[in-house]
């Protein structure tokens, strides 16, 4: 099956699960809003990659990871833009939850994006208990203190700032997350494939960060600027656009040489590095060049 249908159908199942008769009608709006349609569904990707790499001899493991993985970014960019922090206006080319169910939903869904995600991992994982737990754990630590998305935006508000250990945190660990949890869901270690994941983690961050600077926002899809209005770190504004673009190509190299040894290398390299325009942000491919 395509890579693209299984993450679309993983979702559907897990959105659906939630749609009961007791749910309330409008956070169940909110939910899907904030899921659907498809953005370019990045870590889930990179995830079925590795577990494809690895074996992926329980795809209904690996699935219910991919779909956990995306609904929790969906639920990070559901805080993300509200007024507290970002402030944004639009997110892949469609007005921001706040913006199209008001604060309060914009909060709840967010919140239970990341039960929902939760629940779709135990109820995928329920038959391979080995490896529900690892798996668990490897997703909590992408989400939570002391390195995970939850750390990387508190970076946003301390006085100063270590550009790599934020990216880390801030994009880095959940890319990295992604990657040991495709590891675990086929059966294997996923502390090797961290280095993996954080490195085509921080390339996307330096990625996004020369997009924030000069991408066209009706190309990305989403407000341009805001790292410099939030007063935010930024690779392109520290190194310069050039420096950026070889910061960017460099870490790319280091995270397709530190894949670890597994049935399906040589299969994940050539993925990575032919679908480098889709594992970036739109635009910054070209602006890399």
């Amino acid at each position: 099956m395509d890579i693209r249908l299984r993450i679309e159908q993983a979702l559907e199942a897990a959105v659906s699960a939630g749609e009961t008769q007791e749910a309330p009608p409008g956070l169940a709006a909110a939910i899907r809003y904030a899921v659907f349609p498809a953005g370019h569904r990045i870590r889930p990707r990179i995830l079925l990659g590795v577990a494809a790499a690895c074996g992926d001899d329980a795809p209904e493991v690996s699935d219910a990871a991919a779909a956990a993985i995306e609904l929790l970014h969906c639920a990070s960019l559901a805080h993300d833009d509200l007024p507290a922090f970002d402030g944004a206006s639009t997110r892949r080319g469609k007005p921001s939850l706040h913006r199209a169910y008001g604060e309060p939903l914009a909060v709840l869904t967010g919140d239970a994006l990341i039960v929902m995600a939760f629940e779709t991992l135990a109820r995928g994982a329920g038959g391979r208990p080995e490896r529900l737990g690892p798996l668990v754990a490897a997703v909590g630590r992408a989400v939570g203190t002391p390195g995970g998305i939850c750390a990387g935006q508190a970076w946003e508000g301390e006085a100063k700032v270590d550009l790599s250990a934020y990216q880390r945190a801030k994009t880095g660990a959940l890319f990295a997350g992604a990657a040991a949890a495709g590891a675990i869901a086929a059966g294997r270690v996923g502390e090797p494939w961290m280095a993996f994941g954080n490195g085509l983690g921080e390339a996307y961050q330096v990625a996004d960060d020369i997009c924030d600077l000069i991408a066209d926002p009706e190309v990305i899809g989403k407000p341009v600027g805001q790292d410099q209005a939030h007063a935010r770190p930024n690779a392109a504004r520290e190194l310069g656009l050039e420096g950026a673009k070889k910061r960017l190509a460099t870490l790319m190299r280091r995270a397709v040489e530190s894949i670890p040894d597994c049935p399906g290398r040589d299969g994940l390299c050539a993925m990575v590095m032919a679908e480098g325009g889709k594992i970036l942000p739109k635009g910054a491919v070209r602006h890399a060049a």
